[in-house]
């Protein structure tokens, strides 16, 4: 079996979006899936473009994945090596320069009317040579093209298969060009069609094309980021859905990759999301939330563990904390209820002697029984009371609170009450 190595090959013009990093998954999977080597090359080429700001973000974007890369390169460090191999194409006459920079003679070295491979997701793909134009390889500045730099990179690493979007199909009879010219042979390529958006069009930002820096930032998991976009072009054996990445290792191939453009499903992602968020101990999401709330790092353990027991089913991601927390920090805004209804709740909470879930519960219900209450209307009394908003089960929510604070909101809505 063939060593595999592979590379992704980011531009560092921005913050790659989610499709970008889509390919540096497959390329890491399919790696480790054969025990062979991930390179990270930066492809700093284009100094026009280029935005320094964007490699961090590259290697921040793949760090937070876990998708952890061999070896790092840099083409802007790689300068002697492309003219090393600029020169063997000038010795065998095949560039001219113009305008200071060299292009690549095509009319007269392809050896063939046509130029094909057998593409690892598309099968036999074909170009005629002649819609090929004479093309620079380095540019006046001395960088070389991307066509250039690409091809003398995947030879001089050894680069067994080139996995990369759709786009570059086009692209690849340029390389085969160059790849004939020097006498090497050329990986194997594997071309993966785009994400679309729910329209069947390119994916747009609103519609998710997003950084997975900002996804994070938004409170999504890692780990649901990573299985989601792994079902975005590739399908496992059977109907399993959910993957670590470990897992993903060991059943990924090229075989399994789709032919066709996945479409992106954002109720999807989110379905992930709640299911790795359900997945975590009280203790582990206690500690993400604390990193994603400033309110979350203002409580204790105990109180955030009742805050988290209550609201982590409405959860999608960590910024749902905030959203559905809220109550427990500040009252909102919902009317208060009658006057005479607040008194009774502020008297049913006095008597309450010890002040947790259980013992809560027992003594209201027991001053329902007494006073010959309509339990739901009371609860909805105590609600609006305390909280002003809508709530979850009303005793466990109370229990969070501190008695004074309970008391010191009802009291608030009999001064606001009629």
């Amino acid at each position: 079996m063939q060593d595999v190595v592979v590379r992704y090959a980011p531009s560092p013009t921005g913050i790659p979006h989610i499709g970008n990093i889509r390919t540096a998954l497959f390329n890491f999977l399919f790696s480790k899936n054969r025990k062979g080597k991930f390179i990270l090359r930066i492809e700093d080429t284009d100094r026009k473009r280029f935005v320094s700001e964007s490699i961090e973000a590259i290697e921040k974007s793949l760090r937070v994945l876990g998708f952890n890369w061999d070896e790092v390169y840099r083409q802007s460090e790689r300068l002697s090596v492309y003219q090393r191999d600029l020169k063997l194409l000038k010795d065998k006459g095949l560039v001219y320069q113009d305008e200071g920079a060299w292009r690549f003679k095509v009319k007269s070295q392809s050896q063939s009317a046509k130029l094909k491979w057998d593409d690892g997701v598309h099968g036999p793909v074909e170009f005629a040579s002649s819609v090929v134009e004479d093309f620079v390889i380095v540019k006046s500045d001395g960088f070389p093209t991307y066509h250039f730099a690409s091809v003398v990179d995947d030879h001089d690493l050894k680069i067994s298969h080139v996995l990369r979007g759709d786009e570059w199909i086009s692209s690849t009879p340029k390389h085969l060009l160059l790849y004939e010219a020097f006498e090497w042979n050329h990986p194997e390529f594997i071309h993966v069609p785009p994400i679309l958006g729910p329209d069947k069009k390119k994916l747009s930002k609103r519609e998710g094309a997003k950084s997975v820096l900002e996804y994070i930032e938004d409170g999504y998991l890692p780990e649901a980021l990573v299985n989601f976009l792994a079902l975005l072009g590739w399908s496992p054996k059977g109907d399993k859905e959910l993957f670590t990445l470990d897992e993903l290792i060991a059943e990924f191939s090229v075989e399994r990759l789709n032919k066709n453009s996945p479409i992106f499903n954002l109720e999807k992602l989110n379905w992930f999301n709640r299911k790795y968020l359900a997945k975590y101990a009280v203790k582990d999401l206690s500690s993400q939330v604390r990193k994603f709330s400033k309110k979350a790092e203002s409580i204790d353990d105990e109180r955030l563990t009742m805050i988290l027991n209550l609201i982590r089913d409405r959860m999608t991601t960590l910024a749902d904390f905030g959203k559905y927390s809220g109550i427990f920090f500040e009252k909102g805004k919902q009317n208060a209820p009658i006057k005479e209804k607040a008194k009774q709740a502020k008297e049913a909470v006095q008597k309450i002697v010890k002040w947790d879930e259980k013992t809560i519960e027992e003594s209201l219900e027991q001053f329902i029984k007494e006073n010959n209450l309509n339990p739901a209307d009371f609860k909805n009394t105590l609600r609006l009371s305390v909280f002003a908003d809508n709530t979850p089960p009303i005793y466990q929510s109370l229990a969070v609170m501190e008695k004074a604070e309970v008391l010191s909101r009802i009291d608030d809505a009999i001064k606001k009450s009629e």
